[in-house]
């Protein structure tokens, strides 16, 4: 046991590099995926039929595919298209798509639940549908979703791992990295699992307590 935890030392600062590198990883995919999945919640709700069913099949592909097949799709076939991209941008385009096709459909729900009485509070004081949507709907949507969103996150944080697979340095590759030169999986292994729980156990919370004030304020 005195030599488990020896090698937890030391194996700690490599595994931390990993560990930022999801993160960041995380980070980039919430970022470009959030407004992608607006934009998409949108026009899955337009009025005209061709950006919708458009809007539709888009987050129906995007839902349907494993983010590990987006993820080798992005990475071996851009550069098949022209377009050469590294290892890591690759893993934050394939997992910001990801993200866009699943939070359009909590950002839609967002959206939906915002009470009509508000926008009809807007109409009454002679707002365009445009200024609706932009003032009234849409941040309030957002606040609806914020608890899905978060949880959300932590899924995309676990789906990082996934990255190990074209050889971005995050935190299951370092892992695996380590394991290699000391044939010590099991104990690597677990150490990697321990660092993805501290990063999800306390965010978890955090969701749990979000949920509780955003549903003590909007009651």
């Amino acid at each position: 046991m005195t030599e488990l935890f020896s090698n937890w030392i030391n194996w700690t600062p490599q595994l931390f590099k990993g560990l930022k590198v999801s993160l960041q990883l995380v980070g980039l995919a919430m970022l470009f995926g959030l407004p992608l999945g607006l934009g998409l919640a949108l026009l899955s709700s337009a009025k005209s039929w061709v950006p919708r069913y458009l809007a539709v099949a888009a987050v129906e592909i995007g839902r349907g595919a494993p983010a590990l097949v987006v993820l080798q799709m992005v990475y071996y076939g851009l550069p098949s298209a022209g377009l050469n991209v590294g290892a890591f941008a690759a893993g934050a385009t394939a997992l910001a798509l990801t993200t866009g096709a699943y939070t359009s459909e909590i950002l839609r729900a967002g959206l939906n639940a915002v009470p009509r009485r508000e926008v009809e509070a807007g109409m009454a004081l002679g707002m365009t549908q445009a200024d609706i949507m932009r003032y009234v709907v849409i941040p309030q949507g957002i606040l609806f979703a914020v608890p899905a969103l978060m949880s959300f996150a932590i899924l995309i944080f676990q789906a990082t791992a996934l990255a190990f697979t074209i050889a971005v340095p995050e935190l299951l590759a370092r892992a695996y990295r380590v394991g290699a030169a000391t044939y010590l999986y099991l104990d690597v292994l677990i150490l990697a699992g321990l660092l993805y729980l501290a990063v999800t156990i306390p965010f978890g919370w955090l969701v749990s307590w979000t949920e509780r004030r955003l549903g003590s304020h909007l009651g």
